[in-house]
């Protein structure tokens, strides 16, 4: 028995209608359905849901790096990095990194939920590693 993927993604959300705005706005997420206290996107071939939650804690693992994180092209880091700060997305402050390993944009849902969009790949970040971290030990 093995893992075939990720078959979904899903957010406990307090409000439906704010953050079907966000995600169609920010991921440009296509809205495939929305009841009353659910929604479901296509992002770029990945199932996305909402599900609205009222009475629970929020933000109760804001300082954890705990996030996902999404591809974009280096090209289009700046432009990413306007679209968030003109739909005043809250913008976290990254952490500091080596140009070799790629360029990155933390950001919040408005429920604290953390996303990143990075410019590098897995094997970008191994190759940084293996040059400039010499105590891992990696494996084949």
């Amino acid at each position: 028995m093995t893992i075939q993927g990720v078959n979904h993604l899903l957010f406990s959300v307090s409000n439906l209608e704010q953050s079907i705005a966000f995600y169609e706005t920010i991921f440009d997420a296509k809205l495939l359905v929305k009841g009353k206290s659910t929604a479901y996107f296509d992002l770029n071939g990945l199932w996305l849901a909402l599900n609205v939650e009222k009475d629970i804690p929020r933000r109760e693992i804001h300082q954890s790096y705990t996030h996902w994180a999404f591809t974009i092209d280096e090209a289009d880091f700046e432009k990413m990095y306007e679209k968030l700060v003109s739909n005043q997305v809250n913008i976290l402050q990254g952490r500091e990194r080596d140009i070799r390993d790629k360029k990155s944009i933390y950001f919040t849902d408005p429920d604290g939920h953390k996303f990143e969009f990075h410019t590098g790949t897995l094997q970008d970040r191994l190759n940084y590693y293996k040059m400039e971290k010499l105590h891992m030990e990696f494996f084949d």
